[in-house]
């Protein structure tokens, strides 16, 4: 099979579409992919090492607070698509999968008028602006979560989950003992994303000493780009704090609760091991997606809610040691976490893309 894939601007995008195209490759090894995406984003370096054949297109989003300067936006997309249509009449693909970012949008059409099958993956509960734009031209529409199913058409839309969850799945526990911890006490991982947060670093390195000498253990992540404002903080052994941690999915699977975002691949890892988690979603991003990512785990409850603006040192201990504190209480959110959580979405999503490639 010959498949173009497109996604770009964070790793919430980037990932499934690369587990979209692990699942192809292991289910047809001389599968052959090129990848296109923007030239400014993450996806321009973390692709061409996974010795993935990469173009990259400048495309950038709307701006909303400055239409004027949209004029630009519009000539990069009747760009884009122009050369969209030269790499796909080079590159002969059987699908074009999008998997999100506003490059999605001109590439798609752009195979929409060569008349190639297209399928679109949308990781958020709330649509992005390009997946509603092209929802109309596109042949079958893949989502993550279930209210989802209600904002596309009826006649082409699956529920497949996010197809990292398939990956989280099979990935190896990482024990907790391997960074330090006991394996006796419960752990708990504080992360803000893996970068880390500008609004949120000052919130949680003043509720740090609160963890000192607690009977669980904590793994507070700061992003690489605050590490060093951390460091005048004394902790206790109970806790440890680093920039950043290369296999953090590995270790989740050894841990018993944690406090981030709600992006799109947190909410797909956490559900798909049934970690319970207290979410605090970032309110800058299109559409407070995360917001709504994470009340759709709060309404099955499988996760608790906490805005920055509640956020206190106060109020997430307590919503922590309620938790470790109530057993039952616990089990139930482990519970209705993992009901939401599809350990074979790549493996479904493939099965679309081999509907519209016969």
């Amino acid at each position: 099979m010959k498949v173009i894939v497109v996604a770009g601007g964070t790793g919430g995008h980037i990932y499934p579409a690369i587990a979209i195209m692990n699942k192809i490759k292991e289910k047809e090894p001389e599968s052959e992919f090129l990848y296109i995406g923007t030239t400014d984003r993450m996806e321009k370096d973390i692709i061409p090492k996974l010795g993935i054949r990469f173009e990259g297109i400048p495309m950038s989003g709307l701006n909303r607070k400055n239409p004027f300067s949209n004029f630009s936006v519009v000539w990069k997309f009747l760009s884009a698509i122009r050369k969209s249509k030269k790499l796909m009449k080079e590159f002969q693909p059987d699908i074009v999968i999008g998997a999100g970012g506003y490059i999605t949008a001109p590439v798609l059409y752009a195979a929409h008028q060569l008349g190639i099958p297209t399928l679109i993956h949308e990781q958020n509960s709330i649509p992005g602006l390009s997946n509603k734009f092209i929802s109309s031209f596109s042949d079958s529409i893949c989502v993550s979560l279930p209210n989802s199913l209600e904002l596309f058409p009826k006649e082409k839309v699956h529920y497949t989950g996010n197809p990292r969850s398939e990956e989280i799945m099979n990935v190896e526990v990482c024990p907790r003992s391997e960074i330090g911890f006991s394996d006796k006490r419960k752990l708990l991982i504080v992360v803000m994303g893996s970068l880390g947060s500008t609004t949120m670093t000052e919130k949680i390195k003043e509720m740090i000493p609160h963890f000192n000498n607690k009977d669980y253990q904590v793994l507070v992540i700061t992003g690489k780009n605050y590490y060093d404002e951390y460091k005048e903080i004394s902790v206790s052994d109970n806790v440890k704090i680093v920039p950043f941690m290369e296999n953090l999915i590995n270790l989740m699977k050894d841990s018993d609760l944690m406090v981030s975002r709600a992006g799109a691949s947190t909410i797909a890892e956490i559900t798909a091991i049934g970690l319970p988690a207290i979410l605090v979603p970032s309110p800058y991003v299109t559409n407070n997606h995360q917001y709504k990512n994470a009340k759709e785990l709060e309404d099955h409850g499988a996760c608790v809610i906490v805005t920055e603006e509640e956020f206190s040192s106060k109020r997430i201990i307590q919503e922590i040691e309620n938790l470790f504190d109530h057993p039952e209480i616990y089990k139930k959110m482990s519970e209705h976490s993992r009901e939401l959580g599809i350990d074979d979405s790549a493996t479904r999503i493939y099965e679309e893309v081999k509907k519209l490639v016969r």
